[in-house]
């Protein structure tokens, strides 16, 4: 089926509509990847009207730059975006753009869902509450939430939900259409409700879960953690998540445009997978974080927050957990993974990706609606060619 025909038409014809039966699946996906709002509900993230981060632009053509990929084959970036169903993709070098790329029909001023690098966004908007004293990583969640008493969650801190080491009984298998995870799908408004008596929205869903295991042991990745952290950073503010991220950060950080992020029926935050953002944005996003929480010619993210990021994250844990195998000697704090290098990032299923180098001064954004949800051999591929790409930039 080709995507040009997708939701076009008064109405589109059966075989072209998007629904949230098939948004996840090729070849729909790559026009509900960048029109979430007209599928689930949303709540925006306003930019501000009056000042933004112009961006400079110091152009380099990037589309015939050759590396190796992970089976050893020589391609070029072009080819690559390609291959891996890039919708956009962007780079800045020193604070400046350098290479940009649209495609499937992205375009400048469309936001595209960012999956579970929203979860590093939430933990940089958690450390500027934490900051400011509006909450303590080290304080058990159940202090802001006691509506998860007698859960997984009743003797975890904040800190165990930022790293992904809540002793938790929850298999996060993105092609499992039974069990908790799609229980979850269901309470978030993401797939139908199927099951009778299951949970229909966040807050009634993640009290219900078990727990398995010791707190703070090993690295278990489950989304539901970051969700019940934007309570967390709710409950904690008193104020709507997108109200609170566009207060914070989005508006001083001097973004081009509205951001929105995906709600349940009841209005809470898919914190863990659901925020949309334009490429540009992204990248600033990303240099934001780079240049240490300073943006728009102002500071916006407590610098101690990110070298807490960069320089804390528990290697034990990491290597007992269940991403060691495909990411070997890596490290993983407040929602962003950092390698053996020092390169940081943000990771989404369908492969979204926000890459931070320091040492090369680089940051890399990018959009892709793959067919599957995760492919480790990808991501391998992708890093080798971000590595080749910062190597250019610094010659």
């Amino acid at each position: 089926m080709s995507q040009s025909g997708l939701m076009q038409g008064f109405p589109p014809s059966p075989e072209n509509q998007v629904t949230t039966q098939n948004w996840r699946t090729s070849p729909f996906s790559s026009w509900a990847f960048r029109n979430i709002r007209q599928l689930l509900p949303t709540a925006p993230i306003h930019a501000s009207r009056n000042h933004r981060w112009e961006l400079s632009r110091t152009p380099r053509n990037l589309t015939d730059l050759p590396f190796q990929d992970i089976q050893g084959r020589e391609v070029t970036l072009g080819k690559f975006l390609i291959d891996n169903n890039v919708d956009g993709f962007i780079v800045l070098h020193n604070g400046a753009v350098v290479f940009e790329h649209y495609d499937h029909g992205l375009l400048p001023y469309s936001p595209h869902i960012l999956f579970s690098v929203s979860k590093s966004m939430t933990a940089i908007l958690t450390g500027i509450l934490v900051d400011r004293g509006f909450l303590d990583p080290d304080s058990p969640i159940t202090e802001y939430i006691p509506e998860v008493n007698s859960s997984a969650y009743e003797t975890a801190t904040v800190r165990h939900l930022l790293d992904m080491s809540v002793g938790i009984s929850f298999n996060e298998d993105y092609e499992n259409e039974a069990g908790d995870f799609a229980r979850y799908r269901m309470a978030t408004g993401w797939i139908p409700l199927t099951e009778p008596g299951a949970p229909d929205n966040l807050r009634s869903f993640l009290p219900t879960l078990k727990k398995e295991g010791d707190h703070g042991v090993a690295f278990h990745y489950v989304s539901p953690n970051t969700d019940l952290l934007g309570w967390v950073l709710e409950r904690t503010s008193d104020l709507p998540f997108a109200e609170l991220f566009s207060r914070e950060i989005w508006q001083p950080m001097g973004a081009e445009y509205d951001a929105y992020i995906n709600v349940d029926r009841l209005g809470a935050p898919r914190s863990a997978g659901g925020i949309c953002v334009t490429l540009r944005d992204f990248g600033r996003f990303g240099q934001m974080c780079l240049d240490m929480g300073l943006g728009n010619g102002q500071s916006i993210v407590p610098n101690w927050w990110l070298r807490d990021i960069r320089q804390n994250a528990d290697q034990a844990v990491w290597n007992a957990g269940n991403f060691a195998e495909f990411m070997p000697n890596w490290r993983y704090r407040s929602k962003w993974y950092i390698s053996p290098t020092g390169v940081y990032a943000g990771l989404g299923v369908f492969g979204q990706f926000l890459y931070v180098d320091p040492a090369a001064d680089v940051v890399i954004a990018r959009f892709s609606s793959r067919p599957k949800a995760l492919d480790p051999t990808d991501k391998d591929s992708s890093y080798l060619a971000y590595e080749t790409i910062c190597e250019l930039l610094n010659r």
